[in-house]
């Protein structure tokens, strides 16, 4: 049976084109389309839908606003559609974290929507699939927390040579909180690659930064990971990790994209495996494809302890699952035991240096 989408979008010409590129996929069809959000409402009250697009900037109520009261008295899987600028990438992290799925970049000339026909089918592919069970999961990130998170464990870290190194995409700004908001505050740097555009990874970092006990940005070039801080790649580079004079340092390249991605979880994990071994975690979360899978294969091969996120939990089992193939990983584990799992393994390789 097709999935059946609504299109919310105030440019006739977005509607037109979004609707020709879904209808020409065999498993989807476009079930209506909508003006702005208040009209939208009037025909989700009649015609319920699998998956919805949403643009942000809207007469009458804007995609915010209309994401917040979807989600509280009807939710639905979210595909945002957004604008290449600092104030709607914001806005697209912001939405990401109430609970859309995913997001699609609206070119500057619309005509080159067609363009993006591959992403788009996929992203709304994946939208389709994700399961009631994994939307309930990630209910909770959908509030914005606005004071610290304080958590006490049994002892304080004393390792300054560990490194904890993530890997996510589809689905991976909510995981990635999900995990932080239960670490304490002197745990060893975090270095992540989250598929996403320049703008947008500079948004995703200041957003958490805003709300977390730790030091968190996109990082810089030379950057010295220290306990504490947590370094997201910038969008549009590869980030990657040296030693240097008995410190750890971050190198940000350019060159071409990896397995379809810029930044690359491939890039950063492999230079782990050269440079950090046995002094680092690794954590790969949801997301689609394989991208750094083999990679964290290298990371385990030269002593590092390896996490994958568990299918039920994933908005995509893609990267995990590849992981979890090849053989790169130690323990499999529902997203919300993955802070108390590396929490415990740190503390235990405290105890035995």
């Amino acid at each position: 049976m097709k999935k059946k989408v609504l299109i919310i979008d105030d440019s006739a010409l977005v509607r037109k084109i979004l609707s020709e590129i879904i209808n020409s996929d065999p498993g989807l069809e476009v079930a209506d389309t909508a003006m702005d959000p208040l009209f939208a409402l009037q025909k989700l009250q009649k015609n319920p839908v699998d998956v919805v697009t949403l643009d942000i900037e809207m007469p009458r109520m804007d995609g915010i606003s209309f994401l917040k009261k979807l989600m509280t008295e009807h939710p639905l899987p979210v595909v945002m559609i957004s604008s290449m600028t600092a104030k709607n990438a914001a806005v697209t992290i912001e939405a990401l974290a109430l609970g859309a799925v995913d997001f699609i970049l609206k070119p500057a000339d619309l005509l080159n929507l067609q363009s993006l026909q591959t992403e788009v089918i996929q992203k709304i592919k994946n939208a389709a699939a994700v399961r009631l069970a994994s939307r309930q999961f990630y209910q909770p990130s959908r509030t914005v927390i606005t004071e610290p998170v304080k958590t006490q464990f049994s002892k304080t870290f004393s390792t300054t040579d560990k490194i904890i190194a993530i890997g996510s995409s589809t689905g991976g700004t909510v995981a990635i909180e999900e995990i932080i908001k239960a670490l304490p505050v002197d745990i060893p740097g975090i270095v992540i690659v989250q598929h996403m555009p320049e703008h947008f990874t500079k948004a995703f970092a200041e957003r958490l930064n805003s709300i977390y006990p730790f030091t968190i940005k996109e990082a810089q070039n030379n950057d010295q990971i220290k306990n504490g801080f947590i370094y997201i790649a910038p969008g549009n580079r590869h980030m990657t990790v040296k030693s240097t004079g008995g410190h750890y340092m971050i190198h940000i390249i350019d060159g071409p994209p990896m397995n379809g991605h810029k930044p690359s979880v491939s890039i950063l994990f492999n230079s782990v495996a050269n440079n950090v071994g046995k002094n680092a975690i690794g954590i790969m979360l949801t997301g689609m494809g394989e991208d750094g899978a083999h990679a964290m294969k290298n990371m385990k091969d030269e002593g590092s302890h390896n996490i994958a996120q568990d299918e039920e939990s994933c908005v995509v089992f893609g990267m995990p699952k590849k992981a979890v193939e090849y053989g790169a990983v130690h323990k499999v584990l529902p997203l919300k035991q993955i802070p108390a799992y590396l929490v415990r393994y740190l503390q235990s390789a405290d105890d035995s240096e």
